[in-house]
């Protein structure tokens, strides 16, 4: 099994194009039933405050991935925003949706970035999905999260075997983006999915950096500041044989609960 993790230069608050550029940027990718497919934080939007313009409670945005997931026979991950009215604090979610109509998780995003936390409500908790062609069970992240090594673990605790981060993450501090992708990989001893975008919008600049990290920190597979998807294999083979020979998740003692599964 493969993720693909799609890296474009989002729309700014167009949902039509986005879905375009998504769909189009898949047709060239070495897709197969069962994979897994990644999309950005708020792809159908960007990063947008505006959420009487980017609300998607008509579900149109989770119509679209829906969409995919069946066409495709994959799972797809997208961020959107949801709010129960447009007057309301909206939330900062991740989807993930699989063949058959089935909404597999909604992870709203447990620390919105400082400005983000006025228009945004935090999430309250972490979940896992199963990727069940690769035997994997996911753990979504989005974006800032990414920061805080403490949801990781949770995650780890619930069973995580994968991590996959959607972000805006600017270009200012892409440094960042890279060398954390990897510590939360091998602290965790999972892999880090971690899915970016390029080019400009109001908020920001972008220059991509899209990177799929090993449960031994190896870098499989990385973009530039360029359109394109990166495809890489992931297997629960992987993240099991590692954990078996060095068993470093198992000696954490600070977190309740700090017993992990294998």
């Amino acid at each position: 099994m493969q993720a693909h993790l799609v890296q474009y230069d989002i729309a700014w608050e167009d949902p039509d194009a986005n879905f375009a550029k998504v769909a189009d940027l898949l047709d060239r990718a070495p897709v197969e039933r069962g994979d897994l497919v990644l999309l950005p934080e708020m792809f159908d939007t960007g990063f947008s405050f505006n959420v009487k313009r980017t609300n998607d409670v008509s579900g149109r945005t989770l119509g679209f991935m829906l969409e995919l997931a069946d066409d495709l026979g994959v799972v797809v991950q997208g961020g959107r925003t949801v709010a129960p009215c447009h007057q309301c604090a909206g939330r900062n979610i991740m989807s993930v949706v699989a063949p058959g109509e089935r909404v597999l998780a909604e992870y709203a995003k447990i620390h919105p970035f400082q400005r983000e936390a006025e228009r945004f409500e935090s999430g309250r908790s972490v979940e896992v999905f199963a990727w069940e062609a690769a035997g994997l069970s996911v753990c979504p992240a989005i974006c800032y999260d990414l920061r805080f090594p403490e949801l990781f673990r949770i995650g780890l605790q619930k069973g995580a075997q994968a991590y996959t981060v959607g972000a805006c993450w600017p270009a200012v501090r892409i440094h960042h983006w890279r060398a954390l992708l990897i510590a939360r990989a091998i602290e965790n001893q999972a892999y880090a999915f971690g899915v970016n975008r390029v080019g400009k919008d109001p908020m920001a600049s972008y220059s991509g950096g899209t990177i799929a990290v090993g449960p031994r920190g190896e870098v499989l597979g990385e973009l530039g500041d360029v359109e394109g998807v990166l495809s890489v294999p992931a297997s629960r083979d992987e993240v099991e044989a590692w954990r078996s020979a060095f068993f470093a998740w198992k000696d954490a003692r600070l977190l309740p609960s700090s017993n992990a599964p294998a």
